[in-house]
């Protein structure tokens, strides 16, 4: 927590019955930093508010209609404080309404010993998560997502009572708005530890209720060269994904490691890095294996077209969820062409024009996408596993610094303008054009042109399309 927020707090509302409260306190007394504060107010929670803003100079507005709460956000947005009124007549009864004990935790703003009514000091000692009273779900069923993302964000351990209760509740979760269910979802997958994250979400029946396509997942077989069922495999992709991002060096060297760590780390939407959105192509890579399963000939198992229809999936959960439209790209475009890799193992050492085709199909994704298939491929350990994945890492390594550069500057800069190649050729511009136009870009990554001249004789002995077609 900012120590100064804290402090101008303190000094702002002087002689306020105040208290900060919930996670703000939990974080202080784990040592954990946090630039939120919140606060509880007896009496004119507006005014309070609009006195903090005034110490701090700061902006300040109602948060809830609905509940009276305010916002004061510092400039530059270093910090913010939620003010709140008491929900009830003294802390105590605020206290005993929240969701679990070690967010049932005030300090009097103006000094004093922390007033702990449930325990909650003592279950943060302990690691241990557990609800307030049998209620705390009754009062909002988004506390049955809260209970496994603070356990995996915290290093948790969930009570079975309180698991029970949960899962009692978790019915309620088709009707929290979709906002909230994708605030909680997103740390989940970001948290230091998703894979226990989602394993408390199947326990408390949270999967089913807010990712049924996931839940889906289990039991769905797959071939001689899977070890595991798609359910499992996916977390198994998750699993791997994490690891990649928490060191790209044992997969990618020290060189293309840093970059791989760099690009990973960068911000990419709602509040959430590349990596980040690397977990989420893991967790919906293979989303639409049951819905693609076939069995053939001699009883194996197909699963054609589950790239296409999974990246219009994947998209539409995202948008169920309200995620960003740049989210749902990404995401859909990671999906779409997870595959695409490992069909070119056998075409190794890749021709500069498969090459080429590679980095623009995959384009704005293809380092990301790269990375989503060694996370696949190293999760995968059925029938000749170990040669396929030395292969296919091979493959990943010579393409990451190609995909690299692409991301960096980009295709090869044309040669020559479309009117330009039109007046010379004495062709109309339209879709030929494009097509003369893409065909020399190729031509040029492939190093076969370098000049304008160049582009334009080339482009003269290229066949019309009917002839091409013959």
């Amino acid at each position: 927590m900012s120590e100064q927020a804290l402090a101008i707090a303190r000094d702002a509302l002087a002689g306020t019955q105040a208290w900060l409260v919930g996670g703000a306190v939990r974080d202080r007394l784990l040592g954990r930093p946090t630039a939120d504060l919140d606060l509880a107010v007896a009496g004119d929670v507006e005014a309070a508010a609009r006195t903090l803003a005034r110490a701090a100079r700061a902006a300040v507005f109602p948060l809830s209609q609905d509940f009276g709460a305010w916002r004061v956000v510092a400039r530059g947005g270093a910090w913010h404080a939620d003010v709140s009124p008491l929900i009830g007549e003294t802390i105590e009864q605020d206290l005993a309404k929240r969701d679990f004990t070690l967010n049932a935790i005030a300090e009097p703003l103006d000094g004093g010993e922390p007033v702990d009514p449930t325990g909650g000091c003592a279950d943060l000692a302990a690691r241990r998560l557990r609800m307030v009273s049998p209620q705390a779900f009754d009062a909002d069923p988004l506390r049955v997502l809260r209970l496994p993302r603070l356990a995996c964000e915290l290093d948790l351990r969930p009570e079975p009572a309180t698991l029970a209760a949960g899962a009692d509740h978790a019915a309620g979760l088709a009707d929290v708005a979709a906002e909230r269910v994708f605030g909680e979802l997103k740390r989940i997958v970001a948290s230091p530890d998703p894979l226990t994250g989602i394993e408390l979400m199947e326990r408390v029946g949270a999967v089913d209720a807010v990712l049924p396509e996931l839940a889906a997942l289990a039991g769905v077989e797959q071939s001689a060269y899977h070890h595991l069922d798609v359910y499992g495999h996916t977390l198994a992709v998750l699993a791997e994904a994490v690891a990649l991002e928490r060191d790209p060096f044992a997969v990618f060297g020290e060189e293309q490691g840093a970059a791989v760590a760099a690009l990973l780390a960068e911000p990419l939407a709602d509040e959430l890095t590349r990596g980040d959105a690397l977990r989420w192509g893991a967790l919906f890579h293979d989303v639409a294996k049951p819905r693609t399963r076939a069995v053939g000939l001699a009883g194996r198992v197909s699963f054609w077209h589950h790239d296409s229809e999974g990246a219009e999936l994947s998209r539409a959960i995202l948008a169920r969820l309200h995620a960003s439209e740049r989210l749902r790209a990404h995401v859909a475009a990671l999906t779409r062409h997870h595959l695409r890799l490992g069909f070119l193992v056998r075409e190794r050492p890749l021709p500069p024009r498969v090459e080429y085709r590679y980095l623009k199909a995959c384009e704005p994704v293809e380092v990301d996408v790269t990375l989503l298939s060694v996370a696949d491929r190293l999760a995968t350990r059925g029938r000749r596993s170990e040669e396929a994945i030395a292969r296919h890492l091979q493959l990943a390594r010579e393409l990451l610094g190609p995909a690299l550069a692409w991301r960096e500057h980009g295709p090869p800069r044309p040669l020559v303008r479309g009117d330009e190649l039109a007046d010379a050729l004495g062709i109309a511009r339209g879709p030929r054009l494009g097509t003369l136009l893409a065909e020399l870009e190729e031509a040029a990554y492939a190093g076969e042109i370098a000049s304008r001249e160049e582009a334009i004789a080339y482009a003269r002995t290229l066949p019309e399309p009917d002839a091409a077609g013959a």
